[in-house]
């Protein structure tokens, strides 16, 4: 199966400029293409590593990348399917989240080896010297107003009003296009279905300035089967920055995926080959209380994310946070992240230490007499630790790193106290 019926297999084909061109010309010889990333976090999330793993296929299929990180267009912001303009970011703040990009796309394309390998690239680097006459005179003659308003990106925006300067983005990106062809040969831009009225100026601009055929391949947009927005838990994103998402933070997302799409995703998110995925999908249909498609996910995406250490230290935590083990062998950070949604209580230094007095201070228990009795039928937990003692008071030894201790009352409710 030659790379682009591979892709569309995957699902990760939502739109093309010219398929028979396109699957042709990645079947005949290497093809350069792009996919552009604006700095508009200090981290790429789940939304990202769809295009960066399909620009790893691509890579892994002979052909050659290059990744351009927006610094100028990082500056202005795309108007595309935003309901009102960004905010805009300062040189110093776009220049540092263009590095930390530029950082995580290194874990996953091959920078060193082969004719295929991948380049970085900044479009600052054009747009800096660049004046307002000369881009009005060799990029905004080719742009009609009828055309660039005809964006479906720019119709949703006339009624509630945009500027000037994201009406102008639309050419910014077609002419990064056109400069990674003069200079490098590229012939395909990649990017998400939101993204096809930018990348079409880019070929219509190499159409018309160079006489030369550009292609596109845009990547659907990747809901759930509920139909909303993956990557996205409580309206927070899942960031590819550990310190932003944790590696547990990321296993335990992909562990909770639904049933209904964990297939979907194995194919999108991970590199086990399409049969590999169908021996999945049989052995879990027949048995999906076991969860295997989960498992799987989650054992592929962190590892290829954060590492196999990082992911075998995931499952440590959530067996030991989830199945009974001592508190004591982990890291405050890890529970912190593990436990980050369990009732959390400040203990004040003038706070009585006393179990009994603890638990009704904290509200774990509603009264002394019920914590008694929980304590008594070894009901109370103390950092995974059973503790019948009534007369039982906490000290500096059940702080985790000083920081704090885990209660847990029964065989699931947590509770975490902080110092």
């Amino acid at each position: 199966m030659n790379i682009f019926d591979e892709l569309k297999e995957r699902g990760l084909i939502f739109q093309t400029t010219d398929e028979d061109a396109l699957r042709k010309a990645l079947t005949e010889g290497m093809v350069s293409y792009y996919v552009g990333y604006d700095p508009t976090a200090d981290s790429l999330h789940l939304g990202n590593l769809v295009l960066i793993l399909t620009m790893r296929r691509l890579q892994l299929a002979g052909h050659k990348p290059y990744a351009l990180v927006g610094g100028a267009t990082g500056l202005i912001g795309d108007p595309s399917f935003k309901d009102a303009e960004r905010s805009l970011q300062t040189k110093d703040t776009v220049t540092q989240w263009s590095g930390k990009i530029r950082s995580q796309l290194e874990r996953f394309l091959d920078f060193e080896n082969g004719e295929n390998k991948a380049e970085m690239t900044n479009n600052y680097n054009w747009f800096e010297n660049m004046s307002f006459i000369d881009f009005l005179r060799d990029v905004g003659k080719y742009f009609t107003i009828n055309y660039m308003m005809s964006k479906e990106s720019v119709k949703r925006r006339i009624e509630t009003g945009i500027s000037y300067t994201e009406f102008a983005y639309q050419i910014m990106q077609g002419y990064d296009f056109y400069e990674l062809n003069q200079l490098h040969h590229v012939t395909l831009q990649l990017g998400g279905s939101d993204q096809w009225g930018n990348m079409t100026a880019g070929t219509e601009l190499l159409r018309r300035k160079a006489d030369k055929t550009g292609h596109v391949i845009t990547l659907p947009l990747i809901t759930d089967s509920t139909g909303k927005k993956f990557g996205k838990s409580e309206g927070n994103a899942i960031w590819l920055d550990a310190d932003k998402t944790s590696p547990y933070e990321m296993y335990q997302f992909w562990l909770n995926v639904d049933d209904a799409d964990a297939i979907k995703m194995l194919k999108i998110f991970t590199f086990l080959t399409l049969d590999e995925i169908e021996d999945i999908r049989l052995k879990f249909e027949a048995a999906p209380h076991e969860r295997l498609a989960q498992k799987e996910l989650a054992r592929e995406v962190v590892s290829l994310v954060h590492g196999k250490e990082a992911y075998a230290h995931a499952v440590h935590v959530s067996e030991i946070l989830f199945g009974g083990g001592n508190l004591k062998e982990l890291k405050a950070k890890d529970i912190l992240s593990g436990l980050k949604a369990v009732p959390h209580h400040l203990v004040s230094a003038d706070d009585n230490r006393n179990l009994v007095e603890l638990l009704i201070s904290s509200e774990i228990e509603k009264s002394k007499r019920q914590a008694r009795e929980d304590i008594a039928n070894g009901a109370i937990y103390i950092n995974g630790e059973r503790v019948t003692d009534l007369d039982y008071v906490l000290s500096d030894e059940d702080k985790i790193d000083g920081q704090l201790t885990v209660i847990r009352r029964g065989k699931k409710k947590n509770f975490v106290l902080s110092y």
